[in-house]
């Protein structure tokens, strides 16, 4: 094993609430069962390699902040070993079960196709030996098509085919190797999918040409025997102003068009919700209506800041509703909480990422133990019935199984002499539940 940065800190263990150590979990107990099962397999935590080993601090009015030793001058394959090696004992210290790459994450570009392809399948060969040695494992993997020139104008919309084909040979081989170090979901994370202005933009074209490459990564999924997901990122507004893959809503739109709605879900990030006007807890709701939660990608915005910030979590309602939706739609099964997130520019040395991950971890458990007890103690889930009890008459299910007509329900409503009054939404009921029970000091 070689020596890290990271190699000198001591993997970061549970001590419960009462812990004064700083860096120690006080609400994930991995073990814990909550639920039937343990915590470490509801919220399957992941790092994600790129803003942990490849971030170097900057920002849109700044370079580089952080320094690793990875980024000095070198050759590029053995500074990428350095950096895997790095990685590893990152998340040996945080003993968290899951990571996540882009290829451009571990391996360096080359020249051409051939030589990135060549060096990708290298670092993956070396990766492969990590995983052998320790015991995180992938969650997914997928393709950076969004920070080269080339995907300037989209990757699989850009309106040159020989981009199409180069994001069509990268996804292929990107998918290969996630199969192969057992990843469990494979991410489109379509940057810049999406147009800046209409007076040189064909969008049916577009649309089409994203279709038919999601349909072909279908496809290849099944002639590959991958059983893991396939996932669709919904992103907003950065870098272009008009994304195709807006949000939950927009995907679902989509992937409803071109046949796809049963082949591929969602992983949602908490700052793409809150650019696209939404909250977490929004989003993961209606994906699990549509039937399309995959995963999720933990981390939050700045709503005085105009980009994606990617901070880690540290809210404690918006968490906890979205958790409650979580377990509501049955969890994330092959999916998890990937922490797409990123220290500040001057929060540089290595102990600085490691406090970042135990208290993004911390406030996830938390939350979702807390979501727990709000599902166990009923009081909630009993309101939300009361509100919705009508529907449950023979007459209301009928209206919406489809089995009146509308001519039929005016027939009802006369001969019923309805005269409906308005009822009470008890919203500040349900928050003041909800308060007492996210601010209380046992779970």
């Amino acid at each position: 094993m070689a020596d890290t940065i990271f190699s000198s800190f001591e993997t970061v263990k549970y001590e419960g609430p009462s812990s004064e150590k700083a860096l120690a979990y006080r609400w994930y107990d991995a073990d814990r069962v909550v639920l039937g099962k343990p915590l470490k397999d509801h919220l399957r935590f992941a790092v994600a390699y790129w803003h942990s080993l490849a971030m170097q601090g900057g920002d849109p009015f700044g370079g580089p902040t952080i320094q690793r030793p990875w980024f000095a001058a070198g050759d590029p394959i053995a500074q990428a070993k350095v950096k895997a090696d790095a990685a590893f004992e990152l998340f040996r210290v945080v003993g968290l079960p899951f990571f996540c790459f882009h290829d451009a994450d571990i391996a360096p570009g080359g020249e051409t196709l051939a030589e990135t392809l060549k060096n990708f399948h290298i670092m993956v060969d070396y990766l492969e030996e990590k995983l052998s040695k320790y015991s995180t494992k992938l969650l997914w993997g997928t393709a950076n098509l969004f920070s080269h020139p080339r995907f300037m104008a989209g990757a699989s919309t850009n309106p040159d085919p020989e981009v199409f084909a180069w994001c069509a040979a990268t996804v292929k081989n990107c998918m290969d190797a996630t199969k192969r170090l057992g990843g469990s979901n494979y991410v489109l994370w379509g940057g810049r999918e999406g147009y800046e202005t209409l007076l040189n933009t064909n969008m049916k074209q577009e649309l089409d040409q994203m279709g038919r490459f999601l349909t072909l990564v279908v496809e290849y999924k099944h002639k590959i025997g991958f059983d893991g997901q396939i996932l669709i990122e919904p992103k907003p507004k950065e870098p272009t102003a008009h994304q195709y893959d807006f949000d939950v809503a927009t995907v679902y739109g989509f992937l409803k068009r071109y046949g796809l709605e049963k082949e591929v879900k969602v992983n949602i990030e908490a700052n793409h919700a809150l650019l696209a006007g939404h909250t977490f807890e929004h989003e993961i709701a209606l994906a699990a209506a549509h039937g399309i939660l995959g995963s999720l990608d933990v981390n939050r915005g700045d709503a005085l800041l105009g980009w994606d910030t990617d901070q880690f979590p540290n809210e404690l309602w918006s968490l906890t509703l979205s958790m409650y939706h979580v377990i509501k739609a049955g969890g994330l099964k092959q999916g998890g909480c990937n922490f797409d997130a990123k220290v500040r520019r001057q929060s540089f040395t290595p102990e600085d990422l490691i406090h970042a991950h135990v208290g993004g971890a911390d406030i996830c458990a938390r939350a979702f133990l807390t979501a727990a007890k709000l599902i166990e103690d009923g009081r909630y889930d009993a309101i939300l019935e009361q509100r919705y009890a009508g529907w449950k008459s023979p007459e209301a299910a009928a209206i919406l199984e489809g089995k009146v007509s509308l001519d039929q329900i005016e027939a009802m409503a006369l001969k019923n002499g309805i005269n409906p009054q308005p009822r009470s939404g008890k919203q500040e009921q349900i928050e003041n539940l909800l308060a007492r029970l996210i601010y209380s000091d046992t779970l």
